[in-house]
């Protein structure tokens, strides 16, 4: 008994005769009723009754049909868990990240994704503010989304994800004399020279309210892409404030790292479709999941 017998037996049940079933199969009449005669054969018993034009199920034939369906359907499955499988193997899945959530958490989540998932290629986009990246999701440009705001992100048509929440730090350079100490006032910045990103950012709204408090600081660059940013401090432009993000490669470039008080936040979170996600993007998400299942733990 093979599926291809089971799936013409059906396909003359549902349709009701040989030729609009022939028609559906898109196989001539003639080879159909060749086939179906050849599996009543295997099977040492009729299953249809062949009535004037038409046909009958016999007692046989009623009792393959409901065993047939199941059998075609368990196939189906299979075969679609196959396709699954398979789409892990290769494929590709879009991601659109602003800069600092680009450098974590998204690096650590890719890295775990590719020792699952080898084949698949990532195609990471840049993003510069939390309204570009939920519009490019929501367009389907890209299949997910890495942002950081202010405030957590709430976007009740896609799923949301929340990563983390990042401190803001000072970065100074190897030149720059700062304390050794691992915070820094608010109050401390007086004097200080500083790249900044342009105004809409967390970043820069920190510096924005330094200077609304009468705290003098000289402003020497505004900077559109932050990953500009810790080059130009590592050569002794100024110092910058970004998401504690930066740490780990700004103090292994040689910078110093400090948290600034009273804390500041960027809200991290990873966003997508709720449906129609290709089988990368679904365990890329389910990856996300389980950064902040190990956070928690």
């Amino acid at each position: 008994m093979e599926v291809r017998q089971l799936k013409f037996f059906l396909a003359v049940v549902d349709h009701g005769g040989f030729s609009k079933a022939a028609e559906q199969l898109m196989v001539a009449q003639p080879s159909l009723s060749q086939a179906i005669a050849g599996f009543e054969r295997e099977l040492g018993m009729p299953l249809f009754h062949r009535v004037g034009r038409g046909v009958v199920l016999s007692g046989a034939g009623k009792t393959l049909v409901g065993l047939a369906r199941v059998v075609l359907r368990d196939v189906d499955e299979a075969a679609a868990a196959m396709r699954e499988l398979k789409g892990l193997r290769g494929g590709r899945v879009d991601v659109i990240t602003m800069p600092s959530p680009g450098m974590e958490p998204l690096t650590t989540i890719l890295a775990a994704f590719a020792r699952q998932h080898p084949d698949v290629i990532v195609n990471a986009e840049a993003g510069f503010t939390p309204q570009e990246v939920l519009d490019s999701v929501r367009s389907g440009a890209c299949e997910i989304g890495v942002l950081g705001s202010a405030e957590a992100t709430r976007a009740p048509d896609l799923d949301v994800v929340e990563l983390e929440s990042q401190a803001l730090v000072l970065i100074s350079g190897p030149d720059d004399e700062c304390r050794e100490e691992p915070t820094v006032r608010r109050e401390d910045l007086s004097g200080c020279r500083l790249i900044v990103s342009q105004r809409g950012s967390l970043m820069r709204a920190l510096v924005d309210d330094v200077l609304a408090h009468g705290i003098h600081i000289t402003i020497v660059a505004e900077v559109a892409h932050r990953t500009s940013i810790l080059p130009m401090v590592l050569k002794g432009l100024g110092r910058a404030v970004m998401p504690s993000s930066w740490t780990q490669t700004a103090r292994q470039a040689g910078a110093t790292v400090q948290r600034i008080v009273p804390e500041s936040y960027l809200h991290v979170a990873a966003v997508s479709r709720r449906n129609h996600l290709t089988v990368p993007a679904k365990a890329l998400m389910a990856e996300a999941r389980r950064y902040c299942t190990h956070l928690d733990g």
